[in-house]
Formats: structure tokens, sequence, C-alpha cells
């Protein structure tokens, strides 16, 4: 892992491999280490960058609120600090997914394609776990790290409860211990969504302008998703026609952790016929 300095800010990211350029952005939460797999499988065709977003992981928070436009902004900042000014394929997963989207529309020179991951913006329907963090002041004390909460979050991430295992509760534990962890969390929450789950009005404009572009997009979901359902995928169709999509059996939240090999084929091939 390295750390750059993004806008002020000490981020933490990892680069591996070389050929196109490829950025990979976290959840809600979590962290670059959600990518790792998929690091390792492309590391012979592909550079690939993921990064803690502002906030989030082991990077520093930003000095205002943690929009879904300031999180784009820092992505597309991180870029220009390590350097990389080539067109990258973007995947996002979770809120990366919604990140992802809002990079591409507001810097649409950077993307050369999308894929979306389980991602944000396709629906109102979120778990509860999410939709109670606007209830104040319920949802900071929701948020005091305990192995027993690192615990049903990691297990509520995959449908082969397998993939929970002790290192990554560990490092959830961690990464919830950050100072600033809580709050990032909670501002991130609530500017997406509240109690009745998340909100149309910057869903309807993000997924408007996504579909004017008509950028080479992918979109994959495990069927068995806790966190956001994977009816979320029917509504891609509709509101993306020109994406390609992917729906993963007996998956959770993270297909690119629990179908490691499968979503890299799909990916590179999607990848390799992508202008």
């Amino acid at each position: 892992m390295d750390f750059v300095d993004v806008r002020g800010r000490r981020a933490r990211y990892r680069v591996a491999g070389d050929g196109p350029p490829v950025l990979l952005l976290h959840g809600i939460g979590r962290s670059l280490r959600d990518w790792s797999e998929q690091q390792d499988l492309l590391a012979d065709e592909y550079r690939t960058y993921s990064v803690d977003l502002a906030g989030f992981g082991r990077s520093e928070p930003l000095p205002g609120r943690h929009t879904l436009e300031a999180l784009a902004g820092f992505a597309a900042e991180f870029l220009d600090a390590v350097g990389e000014s080539r067109p990258v394929h973007v995947a996002g997963n979770s809120l990366g997914g919604a990140v992802a989207m809002r990079l591409s529309v507001d810097a649409p020179s950077r993307v050369r394609s999308l894929v979306l991951v389980n991602s944000a913006g396709f629906g109102r329907e979120v778990t509860a776990a999410l939709r109670v963090l606007a209830v104040r002041p319920l949802g900071k004390l929701l948020l005091r790290p305990s192995r027993a909460t690192a615990m049903r979050t990691e297990r509520a991430l995959f449908f082969d409860r397998a993939f929970a295992t002790a290192d990554r509760v560990d490092h959830a534990l961690e990464l919830a211990r950050q100072p600033h962890a809580a709050r990032v969390m909670l501002e991130t929450a609530r500017g997406l969504g509240g109690l009745r789950g998340v909100r149309e009005d910057w869903r309807r404009s993000l997924l408007d302008a996504v579909a004017a572009q008509a950028l080479p997009t992918l979109v994959v979901w495990g069927d068995r998703d806790l966190i956001l359902p994977a009816m979320h995928l029917d509504a891609a169709r509709a509101r993306l026609p020109h994406a390609q999509t992917r729906l993963f059996t007996y998956t959770g939240h993270m297909p690119q952790i629990e179908r490691a090999k499968e979503f890299h084929d799909l990916v590179t091939a999607f990848w390799a016929d992508t202008p």
C-alpha cells in the first residue's frame, strides 16, 4: 500500500500491473481491500488503481462535506496525483458505483467505461442498517465500534458466509475505530438517503445524465444481495438500455470477491470490446 497527497489530504491507494488503466472504487464504510482479489487477477493485463475514498479506510477526510460530487472530485484528483492522465475504465461497488457514475458525468474525458457492481443509484430500497443512520442520535450510537457489529456487517455482505473471515472482521473493526469514521459514514449516508431509503432526486438526475452520454457500461449484481436488492438490476436495464448486464447466482453484495474469477473473465471481456 502507498499514500499520496490529494487535495492536501493523505490518501491510501494500491497500484498493480501494467496496461490500460482501471480505477476501482469501494462502497460506503469500506476500503480498497474489497478489490484485492481483482487487482491480483488483473495484474497481467491492466494497470489497476484502488483507493480509499476520502474519509474512508486509511484516507484522511475532506475539509468539506462528503457528498457524491465531492467524492467524485476526489477520485479525479487522485488520478492527477498518481500521474494517470489516460481515460480509465472505472469499476465501482455499491457507493463506489454511484461515485463512478458521478465521475463519468462531471469529468467525461477521464472515464472510458463503467462497471457498476451492485451499485447504489438504481432504487430506493436499501438495508435497514443504513436507513436507520438517518435517525438522530440513533445513527451515531449504532456506529460505535464493536466486534459483534463488524461480524454482522461482514456476514451480510456475502451469500457464502465463509467469506466473512476473521481477518475481514478485524479489518472492518480497525477501520470503524478511525477517529473520523463515524462522522464521515453518517454524513455520506444522510446525504444520499433517509429512513425511507435512498432519495430519488439525486438518483433520477444522475441516471438521466449517465443514460444521455451512453458510455460503454456493464452492470452486475448478486442475486442474494442483502444490502441493495437484485431487483435493482431490472431498474438498471430500464434506465440504462445501452448497458450490458449480468446476474450472479448464489452471490451477495460483492461479486468481485465471492465470484472473483467469473467476475474477472466478465469484465476483461467487456473491456476488450470497449472502443
